[in-house]
């Protein structure tokens, strides 16, 4: 606690000839400013140490701390981890918005100061461009973050350091984050495949997670499925190291099998990164449940109510809730109203295409329930129930129920002649095989989420065990020895 002080004294905020009301403004600027500085050390310490960890711990801290930060403490920082004059500092300087006299009084005393120490660290470097870039985006400026993350990209890519590929993997999403906001993310996909191969070549296996998620984004933002299912099946394959971009790569997986009618790999995909992404990431589990709700009513289902009455998501939820209400009843006509009150809200989440499909599950519901309700209904009154609106609604009914019969949705006949649908009586489900399937699947997927836990688990390096070893053989054959020299002096005595 003594030395905190001292540090803040070395900051000569005394000194400053300004008032005092501008002195108590910028009170924040040197506790940012001397995290920074730890936070500085640290990654100096794990880049000397080769230790990948301190410096993930750092960017950890610098995520916590990015909405203390302001022009003063970042052109601070640069003075501290950069040499004034040299190209890094004078290209990360220019991208900083110009403060007040005052503040640029207070970092030209901090800067000289702090001029004796300095670092030629590539991890260092890479940082700087790091901080700056987060903290642009953050002041929404992203004409200034798009110069700055092509000018991080074209540095980083001289730098061949396996502690630099976790500031790397950070500095690639945010390359894309500001191309992304200005609407040109287009533009960089070629650069974004020229990493992957570098990456690739590299043996740099987060960085290969985080730019195969970029390029999947990439190619779903303009529509293009078809390419992102290539790239991803071409792909390597490798144990996931980040379970953040292990989640957004199971969720774009989940939209591309959504798109190419493969439900049910799609659902368990989408569920899957809604339950492995963490708790504070509440849009991104908005998102993947918005999308898990579609798939499951598209495959028949209906979502439970629990689903849309999680904490935090009732109202971003409450269009999908609705329509899962319209699904349920089998009102064609209800479906048609909230599908147009929620246009606005489907278009943004991108699932308008998905809610067209789910008309004929509307149909199929409100057919099956007509079918559990009535042993024997004229087509006339199934279209009328149906609410058809085609030009020939009898005709349209029957091939309706004729291809629900096919597909096994109901059980019934139809008596062409009378204009019937004759439903069947209901059996006994416990004498099908259905309670046996769905055992399975629950069995199944108890063992899947066992599977995973014990995958995840951290288990203690072998060295340990291996030095207890050793000093057991050592042991052991002193032993040996004090045994076989015992031996020998009983020999000697008795002869």
């Amino acid at each position: 606690m003594s030395t905190a002080p001292a540090q803040d004294v070395e900051m000569k905020e005394t000194p400053d000839p300004a008032e005092a009301p501008s002195n108590s403004a910028t009170s924040a600027a040197p506790s940012a400013l001397q995290h920074l500085k730890e936070i500085a050390s640290l990654i100096e310490t794990g880049a000397y140490a080769r230790e990948v960890r301190r410096i993930a711990r750092a960017i950890r801290l610098t995520m916590a701390l990015r909405r203390k930060l302001k022009t003063s403490v970042v052109s601070a920082f640069l003075n501290f981890a950069l040499t004034p004059g040299s190209e890094a500092h004078s290209r990360l300087s220019s991208y900083l918005p110009k403060e007040d006299d005052h503040e640029m009084e207070v970092d030209t005393a901090t800067s000289v100061v702090q001029a004796p120490v300095k670092h030629s660290l590539p991890e260092l470097e890479i940082f700087s461009y790091l901080l700056v870039l987060i903290f642009l985006i953050d002041q929404k400026r992203y004409s200034e973050a798009k110069a700055c993350s092509s000018a991080s990209i074209a540095r980083l890519k001289n730098i061949n350091r396996r502690t630099v590929d976790v500031l790397a993997s950070r500095l690639y999403f945010y390359y894309s984050l500001s191309y992304e906001h200005t609407g040109d993310l287009a533009e960089i996909r070629g650069n974004l495949l020229a990493l992957h191969q570098i990456a690739t070549l590299r043996h740099d296996e987060l960085g290969q997670e985080t730019l195969l998620n970029l390029l999947l984004r990439n190619y779903l933002h303009y529509n293009l499925y078809d390419q992102a299912e290539k790239l991803r099946s071409k792909a390597p394959r490798f144990e996931a190291h980040s379970n953040q971009q292990f989640c957004r790569y199971l969720f774009y997986l989940g939209k591309i099998r959504t798109i190419q009618l493969e439900y049910t790999d799609a659902k368990e995909s989408l569920l899957q990164a809604a339950r492995k992404a963490p708790i504070a990431a509440l849009c991104f589990r908005i998102q993947c449940t918005k999308w898990a709700v579609i798939v499951r009513l598209l495959l028949g289902e209906i979502p439970e109510r629990t689903v849309f009455m999680q904490k935090g998501m009732e109202t971003a939820l409450r269009p999908y809730f609705e329509l899962t209400n319209a699904v349920r009843i089998g009102d064609l006509e209800l479906f048609k109203s909230v599908a147009e009150k929620f246009s606005e809200t489907f278009s943004l989440d991108r699932t308008q295409n998905l809610i067209v499909r789910l008309r004929h599950n509307v149909i199929r519901t409100g057919l099956r329930n007509i079918s559990i309700s009535y042993s024997r209904i004229s087509l006339t009154d199934v279209a009328k129930k149906l609410r058809l609106d085609s030009p020939n609604p009898v005709a349209d009914a029957e091939s309706i129920v004729s291809k629900a019969i096919r597909d096994g949705a109901i059980d019934a006949t139809i008596d062409h002649a009378k204009g019937w649908m004759v439903s069947k009586e209901t059996g006994d489900i416990y004498s099908t095989n259905e309670p046996q399937m769905a055992f399975n699947s629950r069995i199944a997927f108890c063992l899947n989420m066992h599977n995973e836990a014990v995958r995840a688990l951290r288990f203690p390096p072998n060295s340990h065990k291996e030095k207890e070893i050793a000093e057991k053989r050592r042991e052991r054959q002193q032993q040996e020895q004090e045994l076989a020299k015992h031996i020998a002096e009983e020999d000697d005595d008795e002869f």
